[in-house]
């Protein structure tokens, strides 16, 4: 599905006369139409209505497809735990052994509910041809961690590392086929959350981590397409092993200093975040909320290599009224009562 005509993300945002922002927010969507969360982890076109509602009410260059970090780990055979509160998470463990690690099979791009995500990027691709459409995928060590068990995950990169790569191998594997799924579903990039390896050292996740992800980005780099390292977790001590991914994009959460990484990249490397969804776009009031943005803003004047964002994925649960102070704080004229485009279930 083509993308030809759209400007990449770098160069939409370093050539940006505004500030941008860009929440990573789809499932606060559900409170305009009205779908279940349930619903918008299982239907593309329940996913497409919420993104399509916020946009036609914020009306960014951004379309995004869900955060949702079970999708993978269940295509390769995890349990998961289901909530109509939260988004669906992995229990138990997948992987317990070398000999288990050996066995594990690889799964193909669309198992599963994988395939609700690259339909639902194909959609917002072809409702939405101007906008930039950025898909979502889980990183490599988190996938590898919600397999393994994330506290043993930590354990195993010392005590044995030779099935923790093994494991990483594999979801490496997955992931850079899913990422060249997704280019091909019509997406200009894709947010890839590692969380987990937030945990890590820096030199741990310098090989646990950061080496899979330039793997991956090698083997996918294709035109303009632009894969962002997102991490929730990540501190500035980890910012020089997270820069040897050598990618291009970066999306970090409250801990990390924004304007102390900032002067520590490029010009042309890309940063975004970081307002904590709960503390800030959930417990705060729409005039704190004002406030806090500006004070960010102001931190990182000078800087046009900044994308204001969420410092992580957005719950169903943040009030509409906190969004849109979050928006009106960067000058976005908030439309309430707009409508996107609604499909019927007969699209996909």
């Amino acid at each position: 599905m083509s993308n030809e005509g759209n400007s990449g993300f770098l160069e939409l945002v370093l050539k940006s006369q505004a500030r941008l922002a860009m929440p990573i927010a789809v499932y606060p969507g559900v409170a305009l139409t009205g779908a279940r969360l349930s619903d918008v982890v299982t239907n593309p076109v329940a996913q497409f209505d919420a993104q399509a509602a916020l946009q036609a009410r914020y009306q960014t260059p951004f379309v995004l497809s869900a955060m949702d970090l079970s999708a993978e780990a269940e295509a390769f055979g995890c349990q998961l735990h289901w909530s109509e509160e939260e988004v669906p998470s992995v229990t138990g463990r997948l992987v317990t052994s070398l000999e288990e690690a050996r066995k594990l099979a690889v799964p193909k791009p669309g198992d599963r509910r994988t395939a609700v995500y690259l339909q639902t990027v194909a959609l917002l691709r072809r409702e939405f041809p101007k906008k930039l459409v950025l898909g979502g995928c889980i990183g490599p060590f988190s996938l590898a961690a919600r397999m393994v068990g994330v506290s043993e995950a930590l354990e195993l990169t010392m005590a044995e590392p030779e099935l923790m790569h093994l494991v990483l191998a594999k979801a490496a594997e997955f992931l850079g086929a899913y990422v060249s799924a997704f280019q091909r579903s019509g997406a200009d990039g894709i947010i890839m959350a590692e969380p987990a390896a937030g945990l890590l050292s820096p030199k741990g996740m310098r090989e646990f981590s950061s080496a899979y992800i330039k793997q991956i980005a090698a083997s996918t780099a294709t035109g303009h397409f632009t894969l962002i390292y997102h991490n929730c977790a990540a501190r500035l001590l980890h910012l020089p092993a997270i820069l040897e991914t050598q990618l291009s994009a970066y999306h970090f959460g409250a801990p990390m200093d924004l304007p102390a990484a900032l002067r520590q990249v490029p010009h042309g490397v890309i940063i975004c975040g970081n307002l904590d969804p709960a503390a800030v776009l959930i417990q705060s009031s729409p005039a704190d909320i004002r406030l806090k943005v500006r004070d960010l803003l102001k931190a990182v004047e000078g800087f046009p290599n900044f994308v204001l964002s969420s410092g992580c994925d957005v719950p169903a649960r943040a009030p509409l009224a906190n969004l849109d102070a979050f928006f009106e704080a960067v000058g976005v004229s908030v439309k309430e009562g707009a409508t996107g485009p609604k499909l019927s279930t007969k699209t996909v």
